[in-house]
């Protein structure tokens, strides 16, 4: 009887986790304008637009945008190279991938709604981390003459 119960019932359909920055959704962010979405970002980034935006980084701006409209649908965009360690990321960006400079190579950053509002050089590291206490040789002055069998 249960079997047959299930068999009768409407499947329920997954329900996807809707992409959204602090409550808005990510369509909505996209089509509102700069003035409003950067009420929305944190204190750092809202005085940094407080005192204006240079033309560098509308520049970048409009080439991610560029290349997220004329990429294939299920590509993805082609790469955009920025040295733009301080830019901030915007809904616009969303979707789009920016190759960031980490001081001798080119990073790829594909950007998600998670990263709206933090600077790009957050996802491109500069520097290597230290990985500490590896036993072998040079380690000590004692080690080289350990012998590792």
């Amino acid at each position: 009887m249960a079997s047959t119960e299930q068999a009768t019932a409407p499947r329920i359909k997954k329900s996807f986790k809707k992409q959204m920055y602090r409550g808005i959704e990510i369509n909505d962010l996209i089509e509102m304008k700069l003035p409003n979405v950067v009420k929305l970002l944190g204190s750092r980034q809202r005085r940094r637009y407080a005192r204006g935006m240079q033309k560098k980084y509308d520049t970048l701006l409009k080439k991610v945008q560029k290349s997220i409209i004329n990429c294939p649908e299920g590509e993805k965009p082609k790469g955009v190279k920025t040295h733009l360690r301080n830019a901030i990321v915007l809904p616009q960006m969303v979707g789009g991938l920016i190759e960031v400079y980490r001081g001798n190579s080119f990073v790829p950053v594909e950007i998600k709604c998670d990263m709206i509002g933090c600077y790009l050089g957050e996802f491109a590291m500069t520097y290597k981390p230290v990985t500490h206490g590896k036993l072998g040789v040079g380690a000590t002055k004692s080690s080289k003459f350990t012998s590792t069998t």
